[in-house]
């Protein structure tokens, strides 16, 4: 359907519901919540399920698209939307397993679409991963465990401008040049990718150190992260928040000669990454401890993209745009390879990370996506 097309054949209906771990609040509001978009009058048999970190996806903008075809569409949230610096990984593949229990025994939906789109792809991954074979029961109460043993598997896996995985897109976007998380202002000039004796254009050389830097970092953090959980816990308090500075500094930001693709240059998701990584609106800017260890240590989180994507075994599609600003081709390639399935395909389509950019590469990342499931019926 062109973008000029009217929906007004297509509903959605509000779809909320308790979680095995999470309650229904106090005041109302279910734990797991999203919309649910159709054909007006229909019951599809196939029907995509898209789920982030801590996005909103319920008015997602592939909604009505795959609406329009006879695709039944679940924009689904999980307690954790809006509340990243709460999350783990645990319970938010409970949420999603109660949404898609919701596909098939409410909804009749026979075929099931695991939608990974941007930070979601890795998330779908790991569900699929944990539904086909539990690995997170370890330690886990009898609820929790329960529910992670009796998640229903998808179908299908497409994964949509995804980034490969929560610590991996934090590690690539941190500023390495930090030297005191304490203190935003604190520099190494000799790793500031600002720095005009850095570039751009980086040298090879600068790249290695850059990346072994936002390695460390990410290691630090974790370090201190065991220590101070351990020290507090010893103390009788379970965990505690802290920020997280100056994360819009990949170096593909700044330089296009890097992971070359049509993005715009210098550029990030925020806007000019000079301006951007001074700014505490970042991924990853407040955190328990729990969640730093759940979904952004290199070390210590499941919600890594190749660990999952190894697991997966179904056919899986990967989209991937060319002017995206956040997730490159070589992330794109990176996913592709590291899906198990000997069912896989691997496009490169115009546009930016949601098509925000034109309706006319929307539409056509869309049909794209929507043919290939069609192939599978």
């Amino acid at each position: 359907m062109a973008a000029s097309e009217s929906f007004s054949d297509i509903e959605c209906r509000f779809v909320g519901l308790t979680s095995p771990t999470a309650p229904r609040a106090r005041h109302g509001t279910h734990p797991c919540q999203g919309l649910y978009w159709t054909r007006r009058g229909e019951r599809p048999r196939v029907a995509a399920i898209a789920t982030h970190y801590n996005v909103d996806f319920s008015e997602h903008y592939l909604a009505p698209l795959f609406a329009a075809r006879g695709i039944g569409f679940l924009g689904w949230n999980t307690r954790y939307r809006g509340a990243e610096d709460q999350f783990i990984l645990e319970h938010a593949l409970i949420d999603i397993g109660e949404g898609v229990r919701w596909l098939r025994e409410k909804a009749g939906v026979e075929m099931v679409v695991l939608l990974g789109n941007s930070g979601g792809g890795s998330l779908m991954a790991a569900y699929q991963a944990e539904a086909s074979q539990p690995t997170l029961v370890a330690g886990a109460n009898e609820p929790t465990r329960r529910a992670l043993e009796n998640l229903g598997q998808g179908d299908l896996y497409i994964s949509l401008n995804a980034h490969k995985g929560r610590p991996e897109v934090l590690t690539d976007w941190m500023d390495a040049s930090v030297v005191d998380e304490s203190d935003p202002t604190a520099t190494d000039p000799s790793l500031d990718p600002f720095n005009p004796e850095n570039g751009p254009p980086y040298s090879a050389e600068f790249v290695r150190r850059y990346r072994a830097a936002q390695r460390a970092r990410n290691q630090r953090i974790t370090d201190w992260a065991k220590a101070e959980l351990k020290r507090l816990n010893a103390a009788g308090i379970p965990d505690r928040v802290f920020p997280l500075f100056r994360v819009w500094a990949d170096l593909r930001f700044m330089d296009p000669t890097l992971d070359p693709s049509d993005r715009p240059c210098p550029g990030c998701y925020a806007g000019l990454p000079t301006i951007a990584n001074r700014n505490p609106l970042v991924i990853g800017r407040a955190n328990t401890i729990r969640t730093w260890l759940s979904m952004w240590s290199l070390e210590t989180s499941k919600c890594q993209g190749t660990e999952q994507l190894a697991r997966l075994e179904i056919p899986a599609l990967v989209v991937q745009s060319m002017g995206d600003m956040g997730v490159f081709p070589s992330d794109a390639r990176a996913i592709f390879d590291a899906v198990a399935s000997a069912d896989k395909r691997i496009e490169f389509v115009p546009g930016a990370h949601y098509f925000e950019d034109s309706a006319a590469h929307r539409d056509h990342a869309a049909a794209l996506m929507l043919d290939w499931i069609e192939t599978k019926l």
